[in-house]
């Protein structure tokens, strides 16, 4: 995947280091989805109506493997596995953690169906 020049020198093309970049970006995202879903209390999840703490930690950690593997060996993104950690990461962030986070912060006293009263 990498070609050298005449010198010997590992030499990368624009695209293969867009790619890796966003391979980078990607485990960022992984990791800090792993790290909130440990730092998270476990009761809060079924109290959000989320799966299980266990199960997220098991889906954010694979997620977070793969994309320690993907970036150490720079695979290409058109592959499914970056996609699908990725993908799994966004989907913890954006709809597990902001109900996990309200339920564990304690959330309002004063929530009403449709927001604070």
């Amino acid at each position: 995947m990498h070609t050298t020049n005449a010198l010997g020198i590992n030499a990368l093309g624009p695209l293969q280091w867009l790619n890796w970049i966003l391979l980078v970006a990607a485990l960022v995202v992984e990791a800090w989805a792993f790290i909130d879903a440990v730092r998270r209390p476990t009761g809060a999840f079924p109290a959000a109506g989320k799966r299980t703490k266990s199960l997220w930690l098991i889906i954010t950690g694979v997620a977070l493997a793969v994309g320690l593997f993907s970036a150490a060996y720079d695979v290409s993104l058109i592959s499914i596995l970056p996609i699908v950690a990725f993908i799994a990461a966004a989907i913890y962030l954006t709809d597990v953690r902001p109900k996990v986070r309200e339920i564990g912060s304690g959330g309002s006293s004063h929530q009403g169906p449709y927001g604070p009263w």
